[in-house]
């Protein structure tokens, strides 16, 4: 994982330019402070007394506490203490070389006082202990002394620091440290020291102070250290810090997208790794150790990758049990977008026993998006596990503050929130569960919240909230029945909002309650301006209209709005189905006339007449199944099912009375035969016409041979109909016949 390393390495040298850019902003302040007042104010003898006692529980815990945090809090209540024993315990420390680990401590206190800017008893007194640690060999304990002394102006330690940087006779090692020191502090004195430094006797001494003016963008060399020097002399304070500013500012940009650039490279060979995984049982293992991988960037990507095995075109329904625990926990993880994108997964995998935990978070969490997500998330698990035979086990206790968390959402002005509230209310009444007088309470929260929103040229949140009243009227709802007589007139009313969305959840709720009933009411909307809302009439119609609705859909065929044409005819031929015999004669007729011919297709007319020849045949209307049939065979030969058109014109010329009649319709099954093809058929059909009479050039299935043979169809090969056709032995003598196919021969062979 080669990658992986280099990814964290950019990272730390990011989170140490983070630190610099603070450092030099913390200059930009103290340049304009003077040295601090000391003052202290008497305490009296009792309090003496008791934080004297304090003062030995704190010392205790410094120079032994458990863990480095508790001596850091030690060493920082010390610090701000004004008995001068405190700050004698914290001197006293700072010079135990054999304690390292307060003597660390104190140092962190120090730095971390630095941004809060909280006043220190004699803060001189700590100059002089932090610049003995410097000759430490520990170099974590020199680097935490010399960020310590980045509490005090440079003017306080320039003399000290510079006598220890200089000294040749000091070992190398305190020198160098001294160096990290000056790196540290955002003055101009400081860089103007490492620069003569550059030139110093003792090589490692040179090495480090060229190497520290690089970290700070300043490149010197042996003939530029005089030019370097004069120009930073020449700024003012406020120049060069400006100056330092931008330049880390630039770094830090730089360090960003090189960061930017090895997190795609190392995120994409994770991708390349997992895909290379082939069973479940390693990809779960693979995943699970990237969910509690200590970078933030890991574990949002190993939360893609549930994601996307869940919601991909082959979704994996069954999250690996191994994953689900670690999967649970990271709702409570310390990345506010880590908890975020596992409440949005969890919305999606209620099957997962997280609403406990939900719950907790959900209690407790600080940040408002992740809230909300937590609260859907929570409402879509519950609405599952209050489902029938969900196999999930939630406390009663759960839904109730549920309920009270999504009252309270509701309530909210934000009508993003109050849609929420409104929504997972709906989630929880629709399972049931609850006894009717809490029922009613909700139920009546929606309506007086929705009554609230009347009235507002924004309409949206009065659209879900209607949204969410739909629902509970709709056959799921285990209270449809209190929704229903709550809420119908409210649908009623809302028909003539001027909101869309409004328009379209009175519609659904109407419907909802009962059809029939619904569709009496919308018929007076069947031209509204909203397109949905008029599919949604088109489409109960087709479940429940009647005879008098065909006008209207026959009205919406051919329509210039997208998507409205094919859902009206679908619901015309679902009344058809249910109409007799003798409205769908009328209707035949009806799509011949000028108003309306022209507006179906003739896959339309073939699914009707289809319909009508069904109805036909059951009502034994005769005349009216042969008009049907005869439309239907003319119909398919005209849209290329010649094996349907030849079922027909097989039916038609069976039952032909007259002679001209059937050698018409013959002619045209034989066309039909040859065009499908199905020459076997066709040599059949021809033998027993021959059986009857011999056929001469200008008969009917001649003409119909020779009409084919001059402009067969693409694809068709003219040679094989002859071919067939030449073998046809009449039984009787019929020589028109042979010399016709004589003819055919000689033209095509």
């Amino acid at each position: 994982m080669r990658k992986g390393v280099v990814f964290r390495a950019i990272l730390m040298s990011t989170r140490r330019l983070y630190l610099l850019i603070f450092l030099l902003m913390v200059g930009c302040q103290q340049a304009g402070i003077s040295a601090d007042r000391e003052s202290s104010t008497a305490k009296e003898a009792g309090a003496k007394t008791e934080l004297s006692k304090q003062l030995k529980i704190y010392e205790s815990t410094l120079l032994e506490g458990t863990s480095e945090q508790i001596r850091i809090d030690a060493a920082t209540e010390m610090l701000f203490s004004e008995d001068p024993a405190a700050r004698g315990i914290l001197l006293s420390a700072l010079r135990q070389s054999e304690n390292s680990a307060a003597r660390m401590a104190v140092c962190k206190a120090l730095i971390q006082a630095r941004p809060e800017q909280k006043r220190i008893q004699k803060k001189g007194d700590f100059i002089q202990p932090l610049l003995e640690i410097l000759p430490t060999k520990n170099a974590p304990e020199a680097q935490l002394a010399a960020e310590g002394l980045l509490i005090f102006e440079y003017e306080q330690i320039s003399e000290p620091l510079e006598k220890v940087v200089i000294d040749p006779l000091l070992p190398v090692n305190t020198r160098l440290n001294a160096i990290y020191a000056l790196k540290l502090q955002p003055y101009k004195q400081a860089v103007i020291r490492l620069i003569k430094l550059v030139n110093d006797p003792k090589q490692e001494v040179a090495e480090a102070a060229e190497k520290a003016l690089k970290s700070l963008g300043i490149a010197v060399g042996l003939d530029t250290e005089i030019r370097t020097v004069n120009m930073l002399q020449s700024k003012s304070t406020d120049e060069f810090l400006r100056d330092r500013l931008v330049w880390l500012e630039g770094q830090m940009h730089k360090l960003k997208d090189d960061l930017s650039l090895w997190e795609e490279r190392y995120l994409s060979a994770l991708d390349e790794v997992y895909s290379g995984r082939k069973d479940d049982a390693t990809k779960a293992k693979f995943l699970s150790r990237h969910l509690q991988n200590s970078e933030v960037t890991v574990r949002l990507w190993a939360l893609d990758k549930v994601y996307q095995d869940r919601v991909s075109s082959t979704p994996n329904a069954q999250l690996p049990t191994t994953l689900e625990p670690i999967l649970i926990n990271l709702i409570s993880d310390p990345e506010r977008n880590v908890r975020l994108k596992t409440a949005k997964l969890l919305a999606l995998m209620v099957e997962l026993n997280s609403a406990e935990l939900l719950l907790e978070q959900l209690k407790i969490e600080q940040r408002d998006e992740v809230r909300i997500e937590l609260f859907v998330a929570l409402g879509r698990a519950c609405q599952y596990a209050f489902s029938v035979d969900s196999g999930v086990k939630v406390s009663p206790e759960v839904r109730t503050q549920l309920l009270e968390w999504a009252k309270k959402y509701l309530d909210e002005q934000d009508p993003i929130k109050a849609q929420k509230g409104a929504d997972v209310i709906k989630q929880v009444l629709e399972q049931g569960g609850l006894g009717s007088v809490e029922v009613n309470k909700y139920l009546g929260l929606l309506q007086a919240r929705y009554k609230q929103e009347k009235g507002l040229a924004d309409g949206t949140l009065r659209g879900e909230l209607l949204r969410a009243m739909a629902g509970l009227c709709a056959r799921r709802s285990v209270c449809r029945a209190e929704s229903s007589k709550l809420f119908e007139s409210l649908f009623v009313q809302a028909l003539n909002d001027e909101t869309d969305l409004v328009r379209e959840a009175a519609a659904d709720g109407l419907i909802y309650i009962d059809k029939t009933k619904a569709l009496n009411i919308l018929r007076g909307f069947i031209n509204d301006s909203n397109p949905i809302v008029r599919k949604k009439i088109i489409e109960i119609a087709g479940e429940v209209g009647s005879q008098e609705d065909l006008v209207w859909l026959s009205g919406k065929i051919d329509s210039s709005v997208e998507g409205e044409s094919e859902p009206a005819w679908q619901a015309m031929l679902e009344i058809f189905k249910s109409s007799d015999a003798s409205v769908l004669n009328e209707w035949i007729v009806q799509f011949d006339s000028p108003s309306t011919k022209g507006k179906l297709s003739d896959e339309q007319k073939i699914s009707f007449l289809l319909i009508a020849e069904g109805k036909a045949t059951r009502e034994n209307k005769l005349q009216m199944l042969k008009d049907i049939r005869e439309r239907l065979a003319g119909l398919y030969k005209k849209t290329g099912a010649f094996e349907q058109a030849a079922k027909y014109f097989g039916i038609l010329q069976a039952e032909a009375k007259k002679v001209e009649e059937r050698d018409k319709i013959l002619a045209e099954l034989l066309d039909s035969y040859l065009r499908w093809p199905n020459l076997e058929a066709a040599t059949k059909l021809l033998d027993n016409c021959l059986l009857d009479k011999d056929l001469d050039p200008n008969h009917v299935m001649v003409l119909t041979i020779d009409n084919y043979l001059r402009e067969p169809p693409t694809g068709s090969d003219p040679n094989e109909v002859v071919k067939a056709l030449s073998k046809i032995n009449p039984s009787r003598d019929r020589p028109k016949w042979l010399m016709q196919v004589k003819l055919w021969l000689n033209r095509l062979l």
